[in-house]
């Protein structure tokens, strides 16, 4: 990875008073970043896994996809505040340059929050090496809702995404 790669800087913390589950991806693509949403890439699939398996529909504005977040129980942020990077891919993030956000800082501003879900390979692995201290949480490892993850077909991807929505009942 060059040195040269634009050093990338995450979002806050969408999370509300009741939150009790945690969604955490990798790092906001270059759709993301331009558009300062999470998961703005129009393929991104993760706003109709989560209206799908919540059994909500799928709101059409941002904020009112923030506020489904927050009134079902679900906080999103990403692992990673910033990093260097070239593109989107989380393969292209230089090592070297990883700066955590302060997960547990989070955990214990909010303690109904019993669950930390990961959306890809590489939001789990680098929460599993960058916070072992909270290697007792619960945690599911999600396949990535990313257009890069085509090999996951929605309905496999969906039912993946399910404990989500049943760790809320």
């Amino acid at each position: 990875m060059s040195q040269t790669a634009e050093l990338v800087q995450g979002f806050p913390p969408v999370v509300g008073s009741g939150a009790r589950v945690l969604i955490l991806g990798s790092m906001p693509g270059v759709a993301s970043l331009e558009a300062a949403q999470y998961y703005a890439h129009p393929r991104n699939r993760f706003w109709p896994v989560i209206a799908d398996v919540l059994e909500e529909p799928l709101p059409n504005n941002y904020a009112d996809r923030l506020a489904l977040l927050r009134r079902r129980g679900i906080a999103l942020w990403d692992v990673l505040g910033a990093c260097r990077r070239g593109g989107s891919l989380d393969s292209a993030i230089d090592p070297t340059s990883l700066r955590p956000n302060p997960i547990p800082e989070l955990l214990a501003t909010h303690p109904g929050i019993a669950l930390i879900a990961t959306n890809g390979g590489f939001a789990s692995r680098t929460f599993e090496k960058t916070f072992p201290q909270l290697r007792d949480r619960r945690h599911l490892r999600l396949p990535s809702t990313s257009p890069a993850n085509a090999r996951w077909q929605w309905d496999r991807l969906r039912a993946a995404w399910q404990p989500v929505a049943d760790s809320l009942s």
